[in-house]
């Protein structure tokens, strides 16, 4: 069966831990995992909070093409978990308005100031395109730019 953007919205909105994927001026990829807070949409975009001081936030801003993976927990029938890819474009935000629209309390522990916070940036990610695998059943969701 082949799945839409909101399907695939709504397992990646189950899925806490996302590697999130940069490249480096000097060319190498960095992963690192990032919470997405459930913070998912439907139009394709997660949301993350970082530092400003972060190789993260730093690579975004020399290269903003990155890559998420994803994958979910095996059932509780032992079908294997869903898998997914995605690629896109990623931006650092600096505005407290969209901190507010994206926090939720279990950021806090990362961040004890809440969006007051010293250098606290909002990545948000586009995703251009999402492979997904489910079982035997596989497939891509190209979304417009």
């Amino acid at each position: 069966m082949t799945k839409k953007l909101s399907d695939l919205a709504e397992v990646m909105r189950d899925i806490d831990f996302t590697m999130l994927t940069t490249q480096s001026p000097d060319g190498g990829l960095a992963s690192r995992p990032m919470s997405n807070n459930r913070d998912v949409d439907y139009d394709g975009d997660s949301w993350f909070f970082a530092l400003d001081d972060t190789k993260t936030v730093t690579d975004i801003e020399s290269n903003p093409n990155v890559g998420l993976t994803l994958h979910g927990n095996v059932s509780l029938l032992g079908k294997p978990p869903m898998f997914i890819a995605a690629e896109g474009r990623a931006e650092v935000l600096r505005d407290k308005g969209l901190f507010e629209a994206h926090w939720n309390s279990d950021l806090d522990r990362w961040f004890k100031q809440g969006i007051d916070t010293p250098g606290l940036a909002l990545i948000r990610v586009h995703a251009d395109r999402l492979h997904y695998w489910d079982g035997e059943d596989q497939g891509e969701v190209t979304l417009p730019g």
